[in-house]
């Protein structure tokens, strides 16, 4: 299948190696975020909304700061706009990215022996229009010691990802046990991103 050439509204490696995987020729934007890397969850706001929200907003202030404005860009042409968010929910709650390696073993701690969701949503931006995917998957963690999550922390790994681990590093021997998209918990599920792109782009 020939992909279209997309701009990546993200600076994670992870997100730009699977497009390139994928064979999806891309740019990255490195666009200012509005505010803080994690954005605020608002009162009463479903973590499932959440994560489709913020992805949304990641496409729609990608597009603002864009505007149109080519030279932003290296490829210099107007080109459909690609975000996503993945967010870690347990017990109905976000567990973003750690502040610190305290904040982080707290994380590692409350995912050991549980059953926990990791949502990745998708958004692709052009002419106008927003086409959204949503990936969802139950990642199961088999139950960590706390030298585990101590030695896991000092890596420095768990920093910068959501529920401070990621699962293709050294943290994919805490899965038990994974239904649903490996790649979405990545935080670019290619299945849902290939169809996005084949649909959202005419």
């Amino acid at each position: 299948m020939a992909f279209p050439f997309i701009y990546l509204a993200s600076a994670s490696p992870r997100r730009h190696e699977l497009l390139d995987q994928m064979g999806v020729p891309h740019e990255i934007l490195r666009v200012p975020p509005p505010e803080g890397e994690d954005e605020p969850r608002w009162p009463g706001e479903a973590a499932e909304t959440y994560v489709r929200r913020t992805a949304l907003d990641k496409a729609q202030h990608t597009v603002q700061w864009l505007q149109g404005d080519m030279s932003k860009t290296a490829h210099g042409k107007p080109a459909p706009i690609l975000a996503a968010d993945t967010a870690v929910i347990l017990d109905g709650d976000v567990l973003g990215k750690p502040r610190d390696q305290a904040d982080a073993a707290q994380m590692l701690a409350r995912l050991s022996g549980t059953r926990h969701a990791v949502h990745t949503a998708v958004v692709l931006a052009w002419q106008g229009r927003t086409h959204e995917r949503v990936s969802i998957t139950e990642v199961q963690f088999k139950s960590l010691s706390p030298t585990e999550i101590a030695d896991y922390c000092a890596t420095g790994e768990p920093m910068g990802k959501a529920g401070s681990y990621a699962i293709q590093g050294r943290a994919g021997i805490f899965v038990a046990h994974l239904s649903g998209s490996y790649t979405g918990v990545m935080g670019l599920p290619v299945y849902e991103t290939s169809e996005l792109l084949a649909e959202g782009y005419p």
